[in-house]
């Protein structure tokens, strides 16, 4: 096995946001999977938990300001994991936290090329204030990563979108408005439906999407909402929705990443230990990262 080849740690960073979403449960997910222990070292995998970042008490008077500050934290601890040649695994916490996990990456390669991102969700998280039925903000990280919306959220750690639209994926959406749908059309980011999903299988689409986040960018990133996963095996999540993708079948998808050098970072957000049952989402969590973790040498 090469240098190049050699696992990087693992550095767990906690998000304990909870201002984004109507159920603030999601942010004690962090230190309950802290507890829980689901995140386990291998022989050549290293895997350390970081701080656990939380919203500062004089932030707390809005939403909007509790997500602005606790992602523009979340951000240069990221990047910092990734400058010590390091691999971030932020754990949230409701899915606003993805604005400063991927900010953060976005300024840690801006010197080598574009940043590339699946998003793994039930969700499209590509709405505005303007569009938004519901005001929460975990519903707009990802149009905020592309350059839309309050400016307080697109402009952490630099005014630039940190995404391009050809470089993002979104994988097992099936619950979604109009006119989020219709931003993501206009900038042509792909999404690949869970309808799509049966029909053609994970894997499949995996595969497409695996290409489409590679092409051109200097790494790429993996964003997992647990709600991406169906709630009847795993329902301690925010806003589960019916029909998703299955444990196993993701874990599969994700295994093909172990050792791959331009596989960067990784989140997994939305794990509300009150709704879970039996632990059963918090061992997904940890299915999850052992599926990317590298547990005998890579070929020669």
């Amino acid at each position: 096995m090469t240098s190049d080849s050699l696992p990087r740690n693992i550095i767990v960073i906690g998000a304990a946001s909870g201002a984004g979403a109507p159920d603030p449960g999601c942010a004690k997910g962090p230190e309950a999977l802290r507890r829980y222990r689901v995140f386990h070292d291998t022989p050549l995998q290293h895997v350390e938990w970081d701080a656990i970042l939380r919203v500062p008490r004089d932030e707390r008077d809005t939403p909007l300001h509790a997500v602005a500050a606790l992602g523009t934290r979340l951000a240069a601890e990221v990047e910092a994991v990734l400058q010590a040649g390091h691999f971030p695994l932020v754990v949230g916490g409701d899915h606003s936290c993805a604005i400063g996990t991927w900010s953060g990456v976005h300024r840690a390669l801006a010197d080598k090329g574009p940043l590339g991102l699946n998003w793994i969700d039930a969700h499209m998280d590509s709405h505005t204030f303007a569009t938004t039925p519901s005001g929460q903000i975990h519903g707009m990280p990802l149009a905020c990563l592309l350059g839309h919306g309050e400016a307080a959220l697109t402009t952490i750690d630099g005014p630039e979108a940190k995404l391009r639209p050809e470089h993002v994926c979104l994988i097992g959406v099936r619950s979604y408005e109009a006119d989020e749908a219709a931003l993501l059309q206009q900038l042509g980011v792909r999404v690949f439906d869970m309808g799509e999903v049966r029909r053609r299988g994970l894997a499949a689409v995996f595969d497409e999407a695996l290409a489409m986040v590679r092409h051109g960018t200097a790494g790429f990133g993996v964003s997992v909402d647990l709600d991406a996963l169906d709630p009847d095996e795993e329902p301690g999540v925010g806003t589960p929705v019916p029909g998703g993708l299955y444990r196993a079948e993701l874990v599969a998808a994700l295994s093909n990443l172990r050792g791959d050098p331009a596989f960067v970072a990784m989140e997994i957000v939305e794990y509300n230990p009150r709704r879970d049952r039996r632990h059963a989402t918090a061992d997904a969590a940890g299915a999850l990262v052992d599926a990317i973790t590298p547990d005998q040498p890579a070929p020669r």
